[in-house]
């Protein structure tokens, strides 16, 4: 393990870390009940809403591959700080927002500033932990972020209720505010001034530049960008599947959005026991297995004639308990294959995560049909691409 600086994450530093790493899926997941309403609100198509959330995606794809680097020649406090107070700032943009377009923009902004917390938190987490000790630490970060999705779509359906969809991102912001406050309060400088990259941003891009010639990092970051796919085009996809296919209100889509959340929060428990005690490669193994088993399930049973929301509920919580094994166990490997460089390995993973996650989301949109049968072919064929990715670049 490294000698750090400073003392190993105290509770309320991993606390923080784990809220940074979670507000952004928060805000990718809250506004999903209201797909529809946003809709209507701008007489735009499914489709046209959909790329709301790819604008956020790619934002946060480039906030990371640009700010992890960064972080490393930098240092982690600062950039934390801004960019909290920016994702503050952007989610009112967000909220006031007179058309789709400026929406978009919003959202595309929103999403740079917040892959400030996803890529610098795990980022911090490299500085002071290592081996089988920084994956357990990646594996309660992934369980605390992995409660996002369980309570987002709940509480932006309890939103919903109160108000506009504009209200859930007002929410959004106050949540901003709050972590800024909760870094100025508990993050230290984790990367000591003799341990950053001179250079500036040219050398830092360069360091990525060097980590993907090593064929086996590419492997787990394709595994992990194309399950992050299988995922997202999940996320755009099934409040039209459960509300416009199967009937339910945003609340009740909320509840199942939730529970199948659940499903990712107790794999990444099962993966933080079993770490250290099983090779992460056949965790990344059972993990991709895993989703394209019940996505592959899920199309066969749809092609035949079985559509109900019995059904289709429980493959896509298979799912997502299998992308709860697959995230802490593909991050763990990419971090520990560029461990000289933990901001530019943070920063590609982030950006093979989300430009993936972009590429897929509008796409159960754009194939039309039924929503059911559309998403599922969408996110099979993603998880299918994962497991190639296994097979031929990673290699377990």
């Amino acid at each position: 393990m490294r000698s750090p600086r400073i003392p190993a994450p105290a509770l309320s530093l991993v606390l923080v870390l784990a809220g940074l790493s979670a507000v952004s899926p928060f805000a990718v997941d809250m506004y999903a009940p209201g797909f529809p309403l946003i809709a209507d609100s701008f007489g735009a198509s499914a489709t046209g809403v959909q790329f709301s959330l790819t604008a956020c995606l790619l934002g946060l794809a480039v906030g990371q591959v640009v700010l992890g680097p960064l972080s490393d020649a930098w240092g982690r406090r600062r950039l934390l700080l801004g960019g909290s107070g920016m994702f503050a700032v952007l989610s009112l943009g967000c909220a006031g927002a007179p058309t789709l377009a400026v929406f978009d923009a919003m959202r595309l902004l929103q999403g740079v500033a917040g892959g400030a917390g996803i890529v610098i938190g795990r980022a911090v987490i490299s500085d002071l932990f290592s081996g089988a000790r920084a994956a357990r630490q990646f594996a309660a970060l992934s369980v605390i972020g992995s409660t996002a999705p369980v309570v987002a779509p709940v509480t932006g359906g309890l939103v919903l209720g109160l108000g506009s969809w504009r209200l859930v991102f007002v929410v959004l912001a106050v949540t901003g505010l709050a972590l800024m406050a909760a870094v100025w309060a508990w993050v230290p400088e984790s990367l000591p001034v003799g341990r950053r990259r001179s250079g500036g941003l040219r050398a830092a891009l360069g360091a990525m530049g060097g980590l993907l010639r090593r064929r086996a990092l590419v492997g787990y970051l394709l595994v992990l960008g194309c399950g992050l796919g299988a995922l997202f085009a999940y996320i755009s996809g099934s409040p039209f599947v459960f509300q416009d296919g199967y009937g339910l209100s945003p609340t009740g889509y909320g509840l199942v959005f939730a529970v199948n959340a659940l499903g990712t929060v107790a794999a990444g428990v099962v993966f933080g026991r079993l770490a250290g005690r099983v090779r992460l490669h056949s965790l990344l193994v059972s993990g991709v297995a895993v989703t394209v088993s019940s996505m592959g399930a899920l199309v066969v049973l749809l092609v035949a004639g079985a559509d109900s929301l019995g059904i289709t509920w429980v493959c896509l919580f298979g799912l997502t308990s299998g992308f709860g094994m697959l995230l802490p166990a593909a991050t763990s490997l990419v971090l520990a294959a560029g461990d000289d460089a933990p901001g530019a390995a943070s920063g590609l993973l982030g950006g093979a995560q989300f430009l993936l996650g972009a590429a897929a989301a509008p796409l159960p949109g754009a194939l039309g049909g039924d929503p059911a049968l559309s998403t599922a072919v969408v996110v099979l064929g993603a998880a299918l691409l994962s497991a190639v990715a296994t097979v031929g670049l990673a290699r377990p």
